[in-house]
């Protein structure tokens, strides 16, 4: 058993010791503390000294002595990261959208020819043009129209020599690469109607209104045979389906079915389209509106436009039997001309037979003034 005195000196033997110990680490602390406050004060002479060195060299090589002195005292400090929430990351810019250069072609670019002229399905878009002609003065007015099956109309309205003449004509694509290579199918609708606008005492009714849904097969010609002589491109192809009537009763009723085929080239500027047309007929004559339509309208259409630049124009050709047929020449121009797209000025004239279904068979002569109504 040990003694209760020698149990109390080596207590504070002990503790002796380890005071002795926790003074050294005091001290040790003490000095490097000093030290690390002292360092600015000695790197703020030094640089002050660097300052008058000459020549540049020399001065720069004592900036970065006390920079390389500097850097082993001071610590850089670590981003503070609040809690819950994750460090920022650089962002990668977004692609920017890819956008399709169109085609040079006229063509092209109309039907949807080339691959970077594609829109997809299902969009609607102008066919024929889209115009509000509200001076449109005929020369003569068709007062007993007539047909071979209907027999002559009578006690027509008082019409007068003008009018108003309005079209409206979309289409949209509804298949995309079908069957050919680049080949779409397109559905289109128009309608044109003869509108006695300034005839007040007749209740300004409408003359004549034609409708004219369609079906068109449209094959781009393959880029081996494209390049014609004279600088000229065959461009496409279109097989068509077209029903064209009035939707009048009898004796005024007029109608038509067609199947087509065209043919489209360019050459810079200019758009040659041939056009063949084969009549769908009917059972008999008597279920025929017009059995003799083809005589005065025939069988084949030329169409040659031009856009040189803000202007547009078109003469289209139709031979018809025996000197009939007509003549048509279309012309715009922007009303605004820094914008070609918007609103246009508008003149057609029209010679022969065919402006509308009732006057099939009626010689006309006919100018249009007006504006179109969307791009077209």
């Amino acid at each position: 058993m040990h003694s209760p005195v020698q149990n109390n000196s080596s207590s504070r033997g002990s503790f002796q010791r380890a005071s002795a110990r926790h003074l050294a680490v005091v001290a040790a602390c003490s000095a490097l503390l000093s030290q690390a406050v002292a360092q600015p004060q000695s790197t703020a002479a030094d640089l002050q000294a660097c300052l008058g060195l000459q020549p540049d060299s020399a001065r720069l090589a004592c900036y970065d002595r006390q920079a390389g002195r500097e850097a082993m005292v001071t610590l850089p400090a670590s981003p503070v990261v609040e809690p819950g929430t994750a460090e920022a990351q650089p962002q990668t810019p977004a692609a920017a959208p890819v956008v399709k250069q169109q085609s040079d072609s006229f063509l092209s670019r109309y039907w949807e020819l080339d691959d970077q002229d594609k829109r997809g399905t299902f969009n609607y878009t102008g066919y024929r043009p889209n115009v509000f002609m509200p001076l449109h003065q005929m020369r003569e007015v068709n007062r007993t129209p007539s047909s071979p099956t209907r027999g002559q109309a009578a006690s027509l309205p008082k019409y007068k020599h003008g009018e108003a003449k309005i079209q409206l004509s979309l289409r949209s694509k509804v298949l995309e690469d079908v069957l050919l290579p680049g080949a779409d199918l397109w559905v289109a609708y128009t309608q044109q109607s003869m509108w006695q606008l300034w005839n007040p005492g007749e209740s300004a009714p409408f003359r004549n209104t034609d409708y004219q849904p369609e079906a068109i097969f449209v094959v781009p010609t393959p880029e081996a045979w494209r390049n014609l002589p004279l600088g000229w491109a065959w461009r496409m192809s279109q097989l068509g389906i077209v029903h064209q009537s009035n939707g009048q009763p009898d004796p005024l009723s007029r109608s038509w079915n067609r199947v087509y085929g065209v043919l489209g080239f360019e050459r810079q500027d200019l758009v040659l389209s041939f056009r063949l047309e084969q009549r769908l007929e009917k059972d008999s004559d008597e279920r025929d509106d017009n059995p003799d339509i083809v005589d005065y309208l025939g069988r084949t259409e030329v169409q040659l436009a031009w856009s040189p630049g803000r202007a547009t124009s078109a003469l289209t050709w139709r031979p018809g039997s025996s000197g009939k047929g007509s003549l048509q020449y279309d012309w715009s121009y922007p009303v605004n001309k820094e914008r070609p797209d918007g609103l246009r000025w508008y003149v057609q004239l029209f010679h022969g037979f065919g402006e509308t279904l009732l006057d099939y068979n009626f010689r006309q002569t006919s100018l249009g003034l007006g504006v179109t109504i969307f791009k077209f």
